[in-house]
């Protein structure tokens, strides 16, 4: 699950960044790289592994409790260490305004739901063609932008959305011939299937583009700190996930224990999505469109060259040409209006902030 982003609220006076908020940019932006790419990575690695294999729901619910927890301290800093004004902020937040709370038990289902869809999907799915066909949560997050928020969209991002999604066809009709039956595995690995990881990207991608959509629209109308929201993120979802624990695998949890077949490999993953939502708080806060697309380009290019030396992964020409059309198409979206010709400020994407409405909302990690 991701964190709630904010805007730096418009930018009237200063021609351009101070040298600090650069610094932050594109160290947050590299970050943002190896955590992507490091953080489906090292799923599909724990999750191949033969022998005891822990239970994907305790890793959500741990990755939303430490995420909680994170923000819960930095807004505790942010108040300078006064556990009391830290209390009065929540309680204001929590019960005073006990409505929001509430509807952010939506964007949090949603994101619990995407997240264990996720590591169905890296658990069938070579790491590199996951990443590939997860960028479909553009086109999804386009969509609902329009249906939801009302957001224009210029010629040349629609036509980047038609070629994302015949890039992401291209790719998995090729993997589909190349592994026609699952993915070859090791005795002891266990059983992987193409079409149960295709179905569980599928649906990731399509709660992804309603959850941000759904949440930009609740951060626009009902504003407040970017951590506070997360705090009340991280709270409901972690209650969310320990129902959806409960639903999906409470009897194996019963049996086997909440922490079972966890190892360092396994902490490190939980650690890592815990800090990826918390990243993209601050890449949202600082970034544009342009450098966020080129942080995914490098991630999927990442992804496929670790894959290839991890998991001995061999791209053909159909992989490489559909993901080329992919990154071209990210590019092409992310790409200020203005120079696409088009009109004013409205549908410009900028900083995550300010005026226009923003098509891509990005919020899963």
């Amino acid at each position: 699950m991701a964190a709630a982003g904010g805007g730096d609220g418009g930018g009237g006076g200063h021609p351009g960044p101070s040298t600090a908020s650069r610094r932050v940019k594109y160290a947050s932006l590299g970050v943002l790289v190896v955590q992507n790419a490091s953080l489906v990575l090292s799923i599909r690695y724990v999750r191949t592994l033969p022998g005891e294999r822990f239970l994907p729901t305790t890793a959500v619910v741990m990755a939303e409790a430490l995420k909680g927890c994170a923000c819960l301290l930095l807004l505790l800093l942010q108040h300078r260490g006064s556990v009391r004004q830290t209390a009065v902020t929540l309680h204001e937040a929590v019960v005073g305004q006990f409505g929001d709370t509430l509807r952010l038990a939506v964007p949090s289902l949603i994101y619990t739901l995407q997240n264990n869809l996720q590591y169905v999907a890296i658990s069938n799915l070579p790491a590199a063609t996951f990443q590939v066909t997860y960028q479909l949560k553009i086109l999804t997050t386009a969509i609902f932008s329009v249906l939801l928020l009302g957001t224009s969209l210029s010629r040349l991002q629609w036509l980047s959305l038609a070629l994302l999604f015949a890039g992401v066809a291209l790719v998995q009709a090729e993997q589909a011939r190349a592994a026609p039956g699952g993915s070859p595995s090791p005795a002891e690995a266990p059983p992987q299937s193409y079409a149960v990881g295709l179905a569980a990207v599928a649906a990731s991608c399509l709660s992804s583009g309603f959850a941000g959509v759904y949440f930009e629209r609740l951060l626009k109308t009902t504003g407040g700190s970017i951590w506070v929201r997360n705090v009340q993120l991280g709270a409901v979802g972690t209650a969310v996930g320990l129902a959806a624990m409960v639903a999906a695998e409470g009897s194996a949890v019963a049996g086997l224990g909440f922490f079972y077949g966890y190892n360092p490999a396994v902490w490190a993953v939980v650690v890592n999505q815990a800090a990826g939502g918390l990243l993209v708080a601050v890449v949202v806060r600082y970034a544009d469109n342009i450098l966020k697309g080129f942080a995914t380009a490098l991630s999927i290019l990442a992804s496929t060259v670790a894959s290839v030396h991890l998991f001995g992964f061999r791209p053909r020409a159909p992989f490489l040409a559909g993901t080329a059309m992919v990154l071209a198409a990210v590019y092409l979206y992310g790409r200020p209006r203005g120079d696409a010709g088009g009109g004013g400020g409205e549908g410009r994407q900028q900083d995550g902030g300010g005026g226009g409405k923003s098509p891509s909302k990005d919020k899963g990690s």
